[in-house]
């Protein structure tokens, strides 16, 4: 499970509307609403409590510094993996201009490393004229993966009254639209790193994730799905993929990964 993104302190996020259907996914304009890393950590810690379950915590900040400080934090309140949000698109300083800058990459991943031993994965935003070059800069500072990707820059226009609908005018496009920009930069990016990548974006089927897996991906992750397909599509995904790799031969879905790139 991957959390929402936590920040260090509490933050409140935009006003209403914040999320909008368009038909091929859904337009999201949050602002990043959490109760804080400390609050959080006692959900958190309830959860790892309660039963079995690998979290994921989606952390984001302003400086390295501060994603330092909140890594080690969800990491102390028994966080399996911290997911690094370097790519919202709809909060300044803290999104989509950090995830653009391979040097503030870098440094905000070597802090992070050097403050937690759990693993550390970068999110990648696909706003970016050449996604390849920041998922290097991330391999290279030690991040342990890669989630491709986040949201793309979106806007949805009320007809009555000319008005943008979302608070915040723009907001971040999920779900199947965006599944093959998302399965393009996986295909991008796990060929230019030898770290596992997180294939994420219109995952609503297990047709999607195994063509995720033959781009290119380790494992993908699935969000606006449930909308559309209930909590059922996890088990719907997952025994999709056992009965594909059973046809074809496969013995797991590590021999999936990246076959497309033999082409």
């Amino acid at each position: 499970m991957v959390t929402k993104s936590l920040g260090l302190k509490a933050r409140a996020g935009y006003p209403n509307p914040t999320l909008v259907n368009v038909g091929c996914g859904f337009i999201n304009s949050m602002g990043l609403p959490n109760p804080g890393a400390a609050e959080y950590a006692k959900e958190l810690r309830a959860v790892k409590c309660d039963g079995d379950i690998v979290v994921i915590v989606s952390i984001y900040g302003a400086l390295p510094k501060e994603l330092a400080e909140i890594a080690k934090i969800v990491e102390e309140a028994g966080a399996d993996a911290v997911e690094l949000n370097l790519s919202c698109p709809n909060v300044e300083g803290v999104g989509m201009e950090v995830g653009q800058d391979p040097q503030l990459v870098g440094s905000i991943i070597k802090l992070v490393k050097k403050t937690v031993k759990v693993p550390v994965l970068a999110k990648l935003t696909p706003n970016i004229s050449d996604i390849k070059v920041v998922a290097k800069a991330a391999e290279e500072a030690g991040a342990d993966g890669l989630v491709a990707i986040n949201t793309l820059r979106a806007i949805a226009i009320d007809l009555e009254t000319g008005r943008p609908i979302l608070a915040s005018k723009l907001g971040g496009l999920s779900g199947p639209a965006i599944k093959p920009v998302a399965l393009r930069c996986v295909y991008e990016v796990s060929g230019a790193v030898s770290i596992p990548v997180i294939g994420c974006g219109g995952v609503t089927s297990w047709q999607d994730a195994v063509e995720f897996f033959l781009a290119g991906a380790a494992a993908v992750q699935i969000g606006t799905a449930i909308a559309y397909r209930g909590l059922g599509v996890f088990k719907e995904v997952t025994d999709g993929i056992e009965k594909y790799l059973i046809a074809k031969g496969f013995r797991s879905v590590g021999e999936v990964v990246g076959l497309s790139h033999k082409y």
